[in-house]
């Protein structure tokens, strides 16, 4: 106290907030932007994975077309092995199929009955009976119209 009387002090404010720790809706932020990169980044892989399947597929069946190939069975064989590559792009179970289920879930696909009873029967038998005359040109023909339909809509999910 002087002899004015007492000396009041000016009020004293409190310190300023510190950056750190975050409030917790900057953490709840925080964890939807890691969270949608996450989801943003996974998908963006699936699609590239997608193409290169993609661009993969076209390849061989392109590397088919150009065979002059006279062995009926090597060039069955070797389109029923890229129809089975190319059905774990739409159901992973499907390659799994055998004999006439095989044939209807690549026409249910396709849409038509192409490969039951018709050019495409020769996967059932052709790959197995050594010198298959079969129409080649017709069965590369479809399973690249069947790679080209089927797998240019967007993936189903199981």
């Amino acid at each position: 106290m002087n002899a004015d009387g007492p000396v009041l002090r000016d009020i004293h404010l409190p310190p300023d907030p510190s950056w750190w720790p975050p409030a917790p809706g900057w953490w709840i932020l925080a964890t939807l932007v890691l969270v949608g990169i996450a989801v943003l980044v996974r998908a963006v892989r699936g699609m590239r994975r997608r193409r290169r399947w993609l661009r993969a597929l076209h390849g061989q069946i392109d590397r088919l077309d150009a065979l002059d190939v006279r062995d009926g069975s090597a060039l069955a064989a070797d389109v029923s092995q890229l129809l089975r590559r190319a059905t774990l792009l739409v159901d992973t179970r499907a390659a799994a199929l055998t004999g006439p289920e095989w044939l209807r879930f690549l026409d249910a696909r396709l849409g038509g009955d192409a490969f039951e009873h018709g050019v495409g029967r020769a996967l059932l038998d052709a790959p197995w009976q050594k010198g298959a005359v079969i129409d080649g040109a017709a069965l590369v023909a479809l399973a690249r119209r069947w790679i080209t339909t089927v797998l240019a809509e967007p993936p189903r999910h199981a």
